[in-house]
């Protein structure tokens, strides 16, 4: 081997935005001091896909599928108070409120604005809140109000067609949602195999402040929930 192989590559470099520092000292406080796990549910989204196709016929506003798993993920953590939750200098808050954090992708970095009382809200008003925060997030116009006060986290990269990943909990709560694409596989119903749709969805969740059985409940209370959102969401 030449000398020249064992020189370092050329490089650039570039100071980190105040955003990409604010995120590494975080993120880097979570995975060292969270003692995280994980889980995974497969989603049956036939019926969520008509919903949302029925819900957008009416009218001119376009409900996304994060609309609905948040409106999901609202009304799982009233049925379990004991995941809306987080770790305080060794004590375990219990949240009355549950406001969602959106995790949403912006020039240099990663900002979570909240959805604010989401049990109480419609989907539609959800779609209202998340379009606003959005669009605000992207033009940095959010106060202070609007990104803080989350107690849970919702993360999606299906648009990216990411099928699962694991996401790393946004301290100091003390549970996040990964949300993977839909996608097409075939799946066995009645003895048949039949084409299907199937969402993923990997909660990660702080071993500090609960436990995996009260994790996998509220898990499968999703499941259901999005499985059946006629009934269960409306």
């Amino acid at each position: 081997m030449a000398d020249s192989d064992l020189r370092e590559p050329e490089y650039t470099e570039e100071d980190a935005s105040p955003i990409r520092k604010v995120i590494a000292k975080r993120l880097l406080e979570s995975k060292v001091t969270a003692p995280h796990f994980y889980i995974t549910v497969d989603v049956d989204m036939s019926n969520c896909i008509a919903l949302r196709t029925e819900l957008n016929s009416k009218g001119d506003r376009k409900i996304s599928f994060n609309d609905i798993i948040i409106k999901a993920v609202a009304l799982g953590l009233k049925k379990y108070p004991k995941c809306n939750v987080s770790w305080v200098d060794e004590k375990i808050r219990y949240f009355k409120s549950i406001h969602i954090s959106l995790a949403v992708a912006v020039e240099g970095g990663l900002l979570t604005p909240t959805v604010r009382d989401c049990d109480k809200k419609s989907i539609f008003e959800i779609n209202e809140d998340t379009t606003a925060l959005i669009e605000k997030t992207r033009s940095r116009k959010l106060r202070p109000s609007e990104w803080m006060g989350g107690v849970f986290t919702v993360s999606n990269l299906g648009m990216f067609g990411i099928e699962e990943f694991i996401a790393i909990i946004n301290p100091p709560q003390a549970m996040i949602l990964a949300v993977g694409a839909i996608r097409d596989v075939p799946v066995v119903k009645d003895g048949e195999v039949k084409p299907g749709k199937r969402m993923k969805l990997t909660i990660s969740g702080d071993h500090r402040a609960l436990d995996g059985a009260i994790a996998a409940e509220f898990l499968a209370e999703l499941k259901t929930m999005i499985e059946d959102p006629k009934n269960r969401l409306l």
